[in-house]
């Protein structure tokens, strides 16, 4: 497995916003965790890349025990994500914004303030053109369209070559067009590279549309997992969530 939790809690005073959540992720998988607002979907992502320490329970990744460690080893073992919000630096040029991380995952972030190394700079634009933002290098970040973010946004997120990206619901705001094209653009890139992919999204269109299998979080519990058609089919997911068939 890539990823597998066990027993995993965390609570927020009273609130138990995942309660012993038991997920296996295979490898190459592309999988998609629903549920309503409040489900604890973000906090499960927050365990998974060290910005939050789990009260209990275990995250294994590739193997290898992760579950309270520091955000900046985990994704430097392969493991990134993407925001609700785009997180990029909008006051710096859109090449540099992807050339930071990828300094970083080698331990020479400071290179960019001067010149930074050739190849550096050469998977940089490579990997700009490959989420369709090659024309848009020297444009500074916070210009761009809202789509055109996202698509950096995922591009930062490539650039320490993971082997699982986490994308926390990376359609939000977009248009159903625009939606479709990216999540179009993320399976093409996840087949190319092997990534396996978990992402969370409210657009059911989308989830029907991309994931391979389907797990449904509620009130921080794990209550269903299967293929589209069988959650498509679960009653207790259409009461709770989909509503009735």
């Amino acid at each position: 497995m890539m990823l597998e939790t066990a027993g995993l809690r965390k609570a927020f005073g009273g609130v138990r916003a995942t309660d012993g959540v038991a997920l296996a992720v295979a490898a190459g998988e592309v999988r998609a965790l629903i549920g309503p607002n409040g489900a604890g979907k973000t906090t499960l992502f927050n365990l998974l890349t060290g910005h939050l320490r789990p009260d209990a329970g275990s995250i294994r990744f590739q193997g290898r025990e992760i579950a309270g460690r520091p955000p900046f080893d985990i994704w430097r073992h392969g493991l990134s994500r993407t925001f609700q919000i785009p997180a990029v630096f909008a006051n710096l040029p859109v090449l540099d914004n992807v050339l930071v991380p990828i300094l970083s995952a080698t331990r020479r972030t400071l290179d960019v303030l001067g010149r930074p190394p050739r190849p550096a700079r050469a998977r940089a634009e490579a990997l700009l053109a490959r989420v369709e933002l090659g024309g848009e290098a020297g444009k500074r970040a916070g210009a761009l369209a809202y789509g055109d973010l996202k698509k950096l946004e995922l591009a930062i997120a490539l650039a320490n070559e993971p082997r699982l990206l986490l994308l926390d619901e990376p359609t939000a705001g977009m248009a159903p067009a625009e939606r479709q094209a990216l999540m179009a653009l993320v399976g093409a890139i996840a087949r190319e590279r092997g990534l396996t992919i978990l992402f969370t999204e409210h657009d059911m269109d989308v989830v029907f549309t991309v994931a391979q299998r389907i797990s449904v979080l509620h009130q921080g519990r794990l209550i269903a997992e299967g293929t589209p058609a069988e959650i498509r089919a679960d009653a207790r997911v259409q009461a709770l969530y989909l509503g009735a068939s």
